[in-house]
């Protein structure tokens, strides 16, 4: 149990709580969600002691313990593995190393042997003897074979650190845990195997994410962070926006009797509680949606930004043709004889864990990198719209102001009012429209790039990575705006729902191969002897 009492904190004149009071309870996943520079991982610093709030209290309950998952990736680069995650509980790290200093001395007295047995019986009741154990199976589950359990943390690759840092913080049952973007730098098993560790997690988590389909596996409740207060919801993400939105819906309906809208949000509720799985996680969750009332579900005053992209030119059945395209790069052979085919209406996901090649394909089909050999040819009825994992070329030293930076791509030079609305649609209003380009936040220069992409009216996508910089409103919205294009795609995302809502194609670039199937996302998961086909692609 965590509570939180009047808690406020302030930056200059901006306020980001103001007397904020909520208790997280035991046997429940809170999502902290909100806009991005809302004040989460703030938040989760005031919850954890690192930062001071300026006014209120944090309270754990009595004799409990927190963890937190460390930011720092090169804290402990002199330490082994092991014992770095087993730091995660810092007691029974310091009974350990005061019992080794102990025996280690070379006039061991009395004196010493009975402070020696104080902690061995203190080592016992925090279960040390099972540690090194527990901290491998943590480990191992995050994907650290035990080859490197006993390496320096220096001797390890960033991802890797990120997985100890983890497990690190999982280590030990803790009473309250405190995790910031936990999926950053993760693999898809890493990943499932941390979902499934949470739902199966008794004591308190609380979790900042910008993956969805992570909130919604794991998450009882969402903290939702708003003008400087915190509202909790039943439910996971999913629950949450939907929610948000029949609210919406109804209070617009005033003409909708009371029992009539019981009835539409007992149908609403039934529908999430049927998707449930059989978790115990899920079977609590739908325990607490059943209780759910009129009064508790609320219109949501977060902005979404409107994402709609309108082919000007229907698209014919020849679409692009790719032969045996390869490609080196510093000495790497990164793309070796890709070969497919792209028909009308696929929207085709490219997964795999070499970014490299994914962004290179990208830019030889958008002809700003040449293939060592093989070819590609696009159909003459296609238009591409292209967004470039980086985009820093659209807006380095551009003193345009929004407007005439948006002008540029706007290929019937649409009036300034045309593209002030335009702009307002992407949440850029009133005097932001005149800021330069050049001093836009990351998530701000990807809205203006969904932008431009609208502008062009292509019928064929082709998006690298576009939820990076987003926040939770912008992915949703981007999400459902690609659900909804007529025309065809390919694009590549770390994002698991984005992938398995709009993907009807997966291609998987490997080392040694790639896999091209017409499944959805889950379906090419799921599908065990084609892993176990692609992990020897890994090999």
């Amino acid at each position: 149990m965590i509570t939180v009492n009047n808690v406020s904190l302030r930056y200059g004149d901006r306020k980001l709580f103001e007397d904020v009071n909520i208790k997280f309870a035991p046997g429940n996943c809170y999502g902290l969600i909100g806009a991005n520079g809302a004040g989460k991982s703030t938040f989760l610093k005031i919850l954890s002691g690192e930062i001071e709030s300026q006014t209120g209290t944090v309270h754990l309950g009595p004799g409990e313990r927190m963890a937190v998952l460390k930011q720092n990736h090169f804290e402990y680069e002199d330490f082994e593995v092991l014992k770095v995650v087993i730091m995660g509980h810092a007691r029974l790290y310091e009974v350990m190393q005061e019992k080794d200093a102990i025996y280690m001395k070379a006039d061991f007295s009395d004196e010493d042997g009975m402070k020696a047995a104080e902690l061995e019986g203190e080592f016992a009741e925090l279960n040390g003897w099972e540690a090194e154990s527990e901290a491998a199976i943590l480990l191992k589950g995050l994907g650290i074979e035990e080859d490197l359990h006993v390496k320096k943390m220096a001797d390890l690759s960033g991802s890797e650190k990120v997985k100890v840092l983890l497990a690190q913080a999982l280590f030990g049952k803790p009473d309250v845990l405190l995790l910031d973007e936990p999926t950053n730098h993760l693999d898809i098993k890493a990943i499932a195997w941390l979902e499934e560790f949470l739902i199966n997690f008794e004591n308190t988590v609380i979790v900042v994410s910008h993956d969805r389909h992570f909130l919604n596996k794991v998450c009882t409740h969402i903290a939702d962070l708003d003008f400087g207060k915190i509202q909790i919801y039943v439910g996971n993400y999913d629950f949450w926006y939907e929610s948000s939105q029949l609210a919406l819906r109804m209070a617009s309906d005033a003409n909708k009797k009371k029992e009539e809208k019981i009835k539409e949000l007992q149908a609403f509720i039934a529908r999430f509680s049927a998707n449930a799985s059989k978790s115990k996680q899920a079977t609590s969750r739908k325990k607490l949606l059943d209780k759910i009332s009129l009064d508790d579900i609320r219109p949501s005053s977060r902005r979404y930004p409107y994402v709609g992209f309108s082919p000007e030119r229907e698209i014919g059945n020849d679409l692009l043709r790719v032969e045996g395209i390869s490609k080196t790069i510093d000495g790497v052979k990164v793309l070796d004889n890709v070969s497919f085919i792209m028909n009308k209406d696929d929207k085709i996901a490219f997964v795999g864990t070499n970014e490299i090649a994914k962004t290179t394909l990208f830019k030889i089909l958008m002809g700003e990198m040449e293939a060592d050999s093989g070819s590609f040819k696009w159909g003459i009825t296609t238009s591409q719209a292209y967004f470039p994992k980086d985009n820093s070329v659209y807006f380095e030293n551009s003193d345009l102001n929004l407007v005439d930076w948006l002008r540029q791509f706007s290929p019937n030079d649409q009036s300034e009012s045309f593209l002030r609305g335009f702009l307002g649609r992407m949440l850029f209003s009133g005097e932001e429209v005149l800021k330069k380009a050049s001093v836009l936040s990351g998530g701000e220069k990807v809205r203006c790039m969904l932008s431009k992409m609208m502008l062009s009216g292509a019928n064929v996508l082709l998006l690298d990575e576009p939820t990076n910089h987003l926040d939770l409103e912008s992915i949703t919205a981007l999400n459902n705006g690609l659900i909804n294009y007529k025309g065809s795609m390919i694009f590549a995302s770390h994002d698991h729902q984005f992938i398995q809502t709009i993907a009807n194609r997966i291609i998987e670039l490997a080392p040694n191969g790639y896999v091209d199937k017409q499944v959805t996302y889950d379906e090419y998961l799921e599908n065990t002897d084609l892993q176990k086909q692609i992990a020897e692609m890994y090999k």
